[in-house]
């Protein structure tokens, strides 16, 4: 038997590492891979402790029956539009109570954070769904991705740095770096 080298726990290290940056990331984006259908990133800090500004919800869509006093749900706004894409009119907060009222279900919610209920009741139509886990502090790397800043820093630069890596190589496959075969520096001799 081998034992595991000090370059093999440095790979893995780095594995594992790359595994805990990247992993969210990928949650906030495909949030199916975890079996939930949404996630949002929280704007404001009306649910602390729970979570705050900046930290990542993950959203399961469920039916408006299931949903009960205690959840964490999320919801269109009341009087925004339920059609269309978009986290604008999206809010999150807790369901302090069920009510059943003229054939319909409604929802009484309140952040946290806040002193009062919500003022207008949530109808079971405007459930995006339950709040399942977040994701602490991602939410602001996502929106500073967002920024014109931040697409050159995440996106263009690694891009350009994997491009120069890329000619690197190929231009050390050409023999045009200056280097042997073996990494080192070459001195121009024949052995």
């Amino acid at each position: 038997m081998q034992l595991p080298t000090d370059t093999d726990a440095r790979t893995w290290a780095v594995r594992l590492a790359i595994a805990l940056v990247v992993v969210p990331f990928v949650v906030f984006a495909v949030p199916q891979v975890v079996g939930a259908d949404h996630s949002y990133v929280v704007q404001s800090d009306s649910m602390t402790p729970t979570f705050a500004a900046g930290d990542v919800v993950v959203v399961d869509g469920r039916s408006p029956s299931t949903v009960e006093a205690g959840d964490v749900i999320t919801y269109t706004a009341p009087g925004a539009s339920v059609v269309g894409g978009g986290g604008a009119n999206r809010i999150t907060h807790r369901v302090v109570e069920v009510v059943e009222r003229d054939g319909g279900r409604f929802f009484r919610t309140k952040g946290d954070a806040n002193e009062e209920a919500d003022g207008e009741l949530v109808p079971a139509s405007n459930l995006v769904g339950v709040v399942t886990f977040s994701i602490p502090y991602i939410g602001w790397v996502i929106a500073f991705g967002q920024t014109r800043l931040g697409t050159l820093l995440l996106v263009v630069a690694p891009l350009a740095l994997l491009a120069l890596t890329e000619l690197w190589t190929v231009a050390g496959g050409l023999g045009l770096t200056g280097e042997d075969d073996d990494g080192t520096a070459g001195d121009g001799e024949a052995p």
